[in-house]
């Protein structure tokens, strides 16, 4: 018999939320009272605040003492400093997993799925966009490593949405580098591997940088291996 997952209404409000959320429904800046988040879901006061706290935990929304959640609404310096810590993690893993020419079939498969979408909107590419970075993180075999990756994960998403959002980013491109970059790694070229993955994230972080009202670094500008 199939099982079917059991979640709390916190969990499931919270879910609904986050969903919204990296679907740009709910854009930078958006207040979200608990009486109404309580009234639109039809639960508990109690329960509307749970789930909102669940996300200013994640860093989703943001909230001063005594005053309403709303979105996070990101400056190009946060853009940054979420890229940079995806940056020091993901290059040491990339480094490790090509010292034993190591890849994992989840992100083989993940990239199949980016590359499956080439004609799809861009936002569709996000769920296999972060599955393939979790898998190599995760490949890693590190407990603490993928915990504090998922710790990162939420805002990470949040970025892509927004890059997807504007389609800031090509497909082809994103596809192509992922394709390369687990080639480095297979091979054992770890530090080639490292250098595209600088590539890969800079350029994103520059991009989104911009788009936020910033000065975009050189890495926006850098040609792309799948285009």
């Amino acid at each position: 018999m199939p099982r079917i997952a059991v979640v709390s209404i916190i969990d499931a409000v919270t879910e609904d939320l986050r969903r919204r959320v990296l679907a740009g429904e709910l854009e930078p800046g958006t207040p979200l009272a608990e009486v109404e988040v309580a009234d639109e879901y039809e639960v508990a006061r109690p329960t509307a605040k749970a789930a909102i706290e669940n996300l200013v935990r994640e860093r989703l929304f943001e909230r001063s003492a005594h005053k309403t959640a709303r979105v996070v609404r990101l400056t190009p310096a946060d853009a940054r400093d979420i890229y940079r810590t995806r940056h020091v993690v993901e290059s040491e893993v990339v480094r490790t997993l090509a010292r034993e020419g190591r890849v994992p079939e989840g992100a083989r498969e993940a990239n199949r799925d980016i590359a499956a979408l080439v004609n799809a909107s861009p936002r569709e590419i996000i769920e296999p966009d972060m599955r393939f970075h979790r898998s190599l993180v995760d490949a890693l075999g590190s407990e603490r490593t993928s915990r504090l990756y998922d710790a990162l994960a939420s805002e990470v998403v949040f970025c892509m949405s927004q890059i997807q959002g504007a389609a800031l980013l090509s497909t082809e491109v994103i596809a192509g580098e992922h394709d390369e970059l687990l080639r480095l790694i297979e091979a054992g070229r770890g530090e080639e591997a490292a250098v595209l993955l600088a590539t890969h994230i800079g350029r994103a972080r520059e991009k989104l940088a911009e788009r936020l009202g910033g000065e975009p670094g050189p890495e926006a500008f850098a040609p792309g291996v799948g285009g």
